[in-house]
């Protein structure tokens, strides 16, 4: 079976409203391409009118939560236009989580990075392997991550998030539940069973509370975040032009270290 053959969303629904949402591009660790974006966008869009959905899970197939964006993709279609779509493609999608009426909550295995990360910071809970590590590693490829790091900057304190902005270095699960990335951490065989605690814990409360209550949370602390989303996107769409950029982001194609000195600053113009 090929990639193109997988169905790239997998559901799956209990009784009591819980719904969980499994990534389903194992090989690819789990990477945003644009078709994947599409379905998981498409879910949740679905699901929002839905009234007997109480709590919804994000996991993931495989060994990785999820690897960031398809680089192999965006580098395909190498022009502003482009990464300007791709990058509002993500913000819808990570705008639709936020503004979905119930608890959206990330179960993580393995590694989260770039736009996973930033995935796992727009998620409302997350819940992680004690063996899952974070990072938004795009620095290293010449990429400031700008769009995971309007997400990143509202879950953490602002120099631990600008410090993994800035160095690419991965954080482990213990160091992302000491910053707020991270509600809970269990070890690997015990991660469901700590999911179940908090999502048992939720559906114990009436449904009509918590989409009111989840509504007005980022009613009132979220001033400008879609603004901010927006200047993030334009940002990434010309850090992506820059040569920097696409001599890392080739070099990580190729498997091998970036010749930073190919890259030059992006011309005024």
């Amino acid at each position: 079976m090929t990639t193109s053959d997988l169905q790239l969303v997998l559901t799956s629904r209990d009784a009591r409203g819980l719904v969980t949402l499994t990534l389903n591009r194992p090989d690819a660790f789990n990477a945003l391409s644009e078709a994947l974006m599409s379905a998981l966008q498409q879910e949740l869009d679905n699901l929002a009118t839905d009234d007997s959905v109480s709590v919804v899970v994000i996991a993931a197939a495989g060994k990785a939560f999820c690897a960031g964006h398809d680089l192999r993709e965006m580098r395909a279609q190498p022009s502003h236009s482009y990464y300007q779509a791709l990058f509002k493609q993500c913000a819808r999608l990570m705008m639709r989580i936020q503004k979905f009426p119930v608890p959206v909550i990330a179960r993580v295995q393995g590694i989260a990075t770039a736009a996973g990360c930033q995935l796992v910071a727009m998620c409302d809970l997350a819940v992680a392997a004690s063996n899952a590590r974070f990072a938004v590693s795009g620095v290293n490829l010449g990429l400031f991550c700008s769009t995971p790091g309007v997400a990143l900057s509202r879950n953490l304190g602002r120099k631990a998030a600008f410090e993994m902005l800035v160095t690419g270095e991965f954080i482990s699960a213990q160091k992302a539940l000491a910053e707020g990335l991270v509600n809970r951490v269990a070890e690997p065989d015990q991660l469901d069973a700590e999911l179940a605690r908090l999502v048992d814990n939720i559906l114990a409360k009436p449904r009509a509370a918590i989409t009111l209550g989840k509504s007005l949370f980022y009613r009132q602390l979220e001033n400008g975040i879609e603004a901010a989303y927006l200047d993030a996107a334009q940002t990434m769409a010309c850090n992506m032009m820059d040569d920097s950029a696409v001599e890392g982001v080739q070099a990580f194609i190729e498997k091998r270290p970036p010749n930073w000195q190919r890259g030059a600053p992006m011309s005024q113009s």
